[in-house]
């Protein structure tokens, strides 16, 4: 017997109609043609197997003490995931008739791993094939079915995404109870999640809240004078800004910024009306070529500066366009590029994007074919391509607007490499008046090409803007006058709080926030906090931890998550180290890394967190007491657990949920010890770390986690507390 198993019901499905019919259904299985050359599809649901939790290895871990860590398993178990053990059970009986398997997980590191681990959890020895489907289109999935490959060549992949998966239960696990415990002791209740990616990414957003905070604004002064050539009746007159100079460097700020007025004035009354040389020319109509294609965070970032959509947001709505209306090719990819063999399906794919969007229909039609640009290369790309419209030219449905807002990007970032470059009109004089430099610039879009295409809001903030008044076409060495001077004081800016578009762009690129500057040159080709699929849900799991809260567009941290960053060592809140860790895994599935000696390092790292001298533990500091105290009284959303504010409504004052809209929990201002718990510090649910919701059934009062129905993991009550749930006493 032949066996597909895809990674999710909805693939096993376009697989199943792309094989010969007919077809027949079953209970977790699709049996497709008859008698010897008949095929069975089956699916896996996410992952069927999860990493054992500690009490299986040993049940003294079930219990949380401080002599117990570090938990290291001698020898890793999977456990079958409750909700879906059934489909396991069937997967089960058909692997253990096969003769042939064809894997189908989707083409990504997570999509490899889950299938493998099922058919190492069973001892598979049959032949394993592999097949990468980007695009649910019948066609696509037929190409696709027709050039299997040796599932042994993905070996690597699959090594990664294990090693990734382990790295995550030893950081999180053993950092988690300890960080939990040492606050303990200190008289602090919850519990303080500590995870390997989801730690630095809250470090990134406290300590720009530190950074606002604390920012006192600077005047600085900024030194224009007007120029024009000698001789000249001043029609050719045009401004220079003063360049700094190291006379002054004492005066400067880290951005060159000249801070003192005296000396500002001063160098405007020393050029003022004196003569000078033109040191430098350059004029050019310099062409730019398209963007890349998008992946996904690219199309996060895009598509939350263009339409204020959130990262899991746009992930979901992304999933919808692939799944049910198959307008799009796989979105969870990390690939900005496109095989050169999809070339010849461009004409098809670009008359579909003008009958889906019909506002893209005049630029489909006019768009060059023949153009190529350096998106088609076959080398950029392995599992997975970059994410681009499909065949299909109808939609099965209606579209709502934030898909038709979604597959818009996708398909403009798609049409624009078949569009003609665009050309900027760039001059640059660089002059000298005396000992002081001076620089005059010009930019115009001159032919907009494919930036026609861009999103409105993108156009809006191009930094060519109005055209500026063209600078007279001198040469070096060309005398100027400088026949006016002006200086200007302005104020020093903090940044801006991070967005869900900024701070993923943050994640992606985050060799801009390592403090080493060896380290930031290693991960310029590597770097990046996360997977494609993974970042939407890390930033997801900190406000769902109390860690994040929303605030208008911008993403700010609670008390808790600032509280708890503030006790942290750098090493553990910055992202130093685990940007090279996402560079160490990118080397095992490139083949250059070794993934045992990863793991080794790592529990060398978690043992000297956990041994280091309890002075650096430490006791919160003043700031970090002031941080957990606002938060200690506060009243928490019975439906997510997210921290609550008092708004004002039609009938008066309430508590509402701070991630309103996404949650939009409520409950009187009067209700400040609700049944339900949520007035307490979170109690973590044992399964997955979220926090539990005392809830009320027929039978009485229980605790649920509120990240059902992902997890479905209850606990008894006991006089308004889990009853298994036994916070360690402190230590005297």
């Amino acid at each position: 017997m032949q066996l597909y198993i895809a990674e999710k019901p909805s693939l096993g499905r376009a697989i199943a109609d792309a094989l010969p019919g007919p077809v027949q259904k079953g209970p977790g299985w699709l049996r497709c043609g008859e008698g010897e050359q008949g095929v069975t599809v089956s699916w896996c649901i996410g992952h069927l197997l999860e990493p054992a939790e500690p009490a299986s290895y040993d049940p003294r871990w079930k219990s949380w003490r401080m002599d117990d860590l570090p938990v290291f398993p001698e020898r890793w178990r999977l456990m079958p995931r409750n909700s879906v053990t059934k489909q396991l059970g069937v997967l089960e009986s058909l692997i253990r008739k096969a003769q042939v398997i064809y894997h189908a997980g989707d083409p990504d590191r997570e999509g490899q791993l889950l299938v493998d681990e099922v058919l190492r959890y069973f001892g598979v020895q049959c032949p394993v094939h592999r097949v990468l489907i980007n695009d649910l289109n019948r066609d696509a999935v037929s190409r696709a079915l027709a050039s299997p490959r040796d599932n042994r060549d993905f070996r690597r992949l699959s090594h990664s995404a294990l090693a990734r998966q382990r790295a995550d239960w030893l950081y999180g696990i053993n950092l988690t109870r300890y960080y939990t415990l040492s606050y303990q002791q200190q008289g602090a209740d919850g519990v303080y999640s500590v995870g390997r990616v989801q730690t630095p990414v809250l470090g990134l957003v406290v300590h720009r809240d530190d950074t606002i905070a604390d920012f006192e604004p600077r005047p600085w002064y900024r030194i224009t004078i007007t120029a024009q050539p000698v001789d000249d009746d001043g029609n050719q007159s045009f401004d220079a800004r003063w360049l700094p100079s190291e006379t002054v460097r004492d005066h400067l700020d880290d951005e060159d910024r000249l801070l003192s007025r005296d000396i500002a004035e001063d160098i405007a009354r020393a050029v003022q009306g004196r003569p000078g040389r033109i040191t430098a020319a350059r004029f050019r109509d310099r062409p730019e070529a398209p963007p890349l294609p998008l992946s996904l965070s690219a199309l996060q970032i895009e598509a939350g500066k263009a339409f204020g959509m959130g990262a899991k947001d746009v992930l979901d709505t992304a999933q919808n366009l692939y799944e049910k209306h198959q307008l799009i090719t796989y979105p969870r990819s990390d690939c900005r590029y496109l095989p050169e063999g999809h070339l010849a399906q461009a004409a098809g794919v670009v008359r579909a994007i003008g009958r889906v969007d019909d506002s893209l229909a005049p630029t489909a039609d006019s768009v060059d074919l023949q153009r190529r640009t350096k998106a088609w290369n076959d080398k950029k790309v392995d599992a997975h391509h970059a994410i681009i419209p499909t065949l299909r030219a109808r939609p099965a449905g209606r579209l709502t607007p934030a898909e038709q807002n979604v597959y818009s990007l996708v398909a403009r970032y798609y049409l624009m490499q078949f569009m003609a470059d665009a050309i900027h009109r760039e001059g640059r004089l660089e002059l000298s008046i005396g000992e002081h430099r001076f620089r005059a610039t010009e930019t115009a879009l001159l032919e907009a090409g494919w930036k026609a295409l861009e999103p409105k809001q993108r156009q809006s903030a191009t930094p060519d803007g109005p055209p500026k008044k063209p600078l007279p076409r001198l040469e070096t060495g060309d005398d100027i006058t400088c026949t006016d001077t002006s200086v200007k004081e302005r104020m020093t800016q903090p940044p801006q709080h991070f967005t869900d578009a900024t701070l993923l762009a943050a994640m992606t690129n985050i060799a801009r926030f390592v403090s080493d500057p060896e380290l930031r040159k290693t991960l310029r080709e590597t770097d990046g906090l996360g997977t494609e699929a993974t970042r939407a849900a890390i930033i997801e799991t900190l406000f769902r931890r109390d860690y994040l809260y929303r605030e208008g567009r911008h993403i700010r941290a609670a008390g808790k998550g600032r509280s708890l960053i503030h006790a942290l060592p750098e090493a553990i809140s910055q992202p130093d180290m685990t940007a090279v860790w996402e560079a160490t895994l990118e080397e095992i599935r490139a083949g250059k890394g070794d993934p045992r000696q990863f793991l080794e390092q790592l529990k060398g790292q978690i043992t000297g967190f956990i041994r280091q001298p309890a002075a650096t533990a430490g006791a919160p500091s003043q700031r970090q007491s002031a941080d957990a105290s606002t938060d200690s009284d506060a009243i928490h959303c019975p439906k997510c657990r997210a921290p609550m504010r008092i708004r004002e409504g039609k009938y008066g004052r309430f508590h509402a949920c701070t991630r309103f809209p996404d949650c939009n929990g409520t409950r009187p201002i009067d209700d400040t010890a609700p049944q339900d718990g949520t007035s307490q510090r979170p109690w973590p649910c044992p399964a997955c770390y979220a926090p539990l919701v005392r809830r009320k059934s027929h039978r009485g009062w229980f605790w649920g986690c509120s990240n059902f129905p992902s997890c479905r993991q209850t606990v008894n009550d006991d006089n308004g507390s889990p009853a298994s749930l036994q916070r360690p006493p402190a230590r005297s």
